[in-house]
């Protein structure tokens, strides 16, 4: 198979993916707290996650704990939940297919129209996982921003954002780029198939010797008459 480093490379940027799309969603660094002015005396550094809340103090260790309560968080923190937990599922779901896919492994027979379709099907899983994690990381990427220009909200309530949430558009990216290549994988093996066995309604063309031969001799007698 001529395309075997381009199923790599999309299965090896799949997994790096999946890796960061579950670190996105377990680390706490979705909002952290935000120093604004000039004369500010720095006594505890706070870190909102999904899953927590984290509080540093001067001279004191890093202090998570874990929300109380599902039903008391806000909607956009359930929602991005939510839309996390799926994207990790679908990652893990579409690395499965893809290793499936590949040329060496016998799972499926040696067929390789149905590699390539499996193939296909995990770079499309990784695409759709790309979005589930592009959502909730800009939506919260925007609120944090909207609400550090707002004037109404004090200077304490203010956030920045956090490491997890650029650690969650370059999973995007990552994710983007392997979907990309494992379904271009897909769309080369289908056009090699395609070029390899020849369409039903058009056969290619049969000369029958037989008929060749009759020619042949029928010119050669009416030249000796």
């Amino acid at each position: 198979m001529a395309f075997d480093p381009l199923q790599t490379a999309g299965l090896v940027l799949g997994f790096f993916g999946m890796v960061g799309t579950l670190a996105t969603a377990l680390l706490p660094q979705w909002r952290v707290s935000a120093f604004v002015g000039s004369n500010i005396i720095v006594f505890e550094r706070v870190w909102e996650g999904l899953w927590m809340n984290c509080i540093r103090q001067v001279k004191v260790r890093l202090q998570c704990k874990f929300y109380n309560s599902l039903l008391a968080l806000p909607p956009d923190l359930e929602a991005a939940r939510a839309l996390m937990c799926v994207a990790v599922a679908l990652c893990l779901i579409a690395l499965l297919i893809g290793i499936c896919g590949m040329r060496k492994i016998q799972c499926t027979g040696a067929n390789e129209r149905i590699k390539a379709y499996l193939l296909g099907t995990s770079g499309v899983l990784f695409i759709l996982t790309g979005i589930f994690v592009l959502i909730p990381v800009s939506w919260t990427a925007n609120t944090i921003i909207r609400d550090f220009y707002n004037p109404a909200i004090h200077i304490g309530q203010k956030r920045e954002l956090g490491a997890a949430l650029f650690l969650g558009w370059a999973s995007t990216a990552v994710l983007f780029i392997g979907g990309g290549l494992l379904c271009g994988f897909c769309c080369c093996n289908r056009k090699k198939q395609k070029h390899r066995y020849p369409a039903a309604g058009h056969p290619a063309p049969h000369t029958d010797k037989g008929q060749q031969n009759w020619t042949v001799l029928s010119k050669t007698t009416t030249s000796y008459v």
